[in-house]
């Protein structure tokens, strides 16, 4: 029998690889929050991606979420404790939807940060896509 035991980092060891990330990229909270503003605003008005938006009521509320899902991924914050797959789930997304979505992630990232923190969105943006899409889409194998 196996049992899986959940050991939290140190805060103070969590909180350092933060400021690690941070003056490696030149990304933090405020500059992510700023951008995840442009991009959804971008991908709302998308005409692939804008109808997977439309039953969010509540945009500040959103906002403050994904800030800390993208906070936990790109700073190791450790702030979200939700569950993205579950979340995604009820949308019907397709392949379009993901290459979409990366192709406005990847402008609006260019625009908004450093080469180097562009990159590091970039590489996570794609690894979050892929496994989403991994997830969410099923393979349709041939019958034997």
């Amino acid at each position: 029998m196996s049992t899986s035991v959940h050991i939290e980092p140190d805060p103070e060891r969590r909180a350092a690889l933060t400021r690690a990330i941070s003056a490696q990229t030149g990304l933090d909270r405020e500059g992510i929050e700023a951008f995840l503003r442009a991009f959804y605003g971008a991908a709302r008005e998308d005409p692939i991606l804008g109808p997977a938006f439309a039953d969010v009521a509540d945009w500040e509320k959103h906002i403050a979420v994904i800030t800390r899902f993208w906070g936990s991924v790109a700073l190791m914050t450790g702030e979200y404790h939700g569950q993205p797959m579950q979340a995604h789930a009820h949308l019907a997304l397709t392949p379009a939807h993901f290459a979409r979505w990366l192709e406005i992630f990847e402008r609006i990232a260019r625009d908004h940060f450093t080469h180097g923190g562009a990159e590091h969105m970039l590489e996570r943006a794609r690894r979050i896509a892929r496994s989403l899409e991994m997830g969410l889409i099923p393979l349709h194998l041939p019958a034997r």
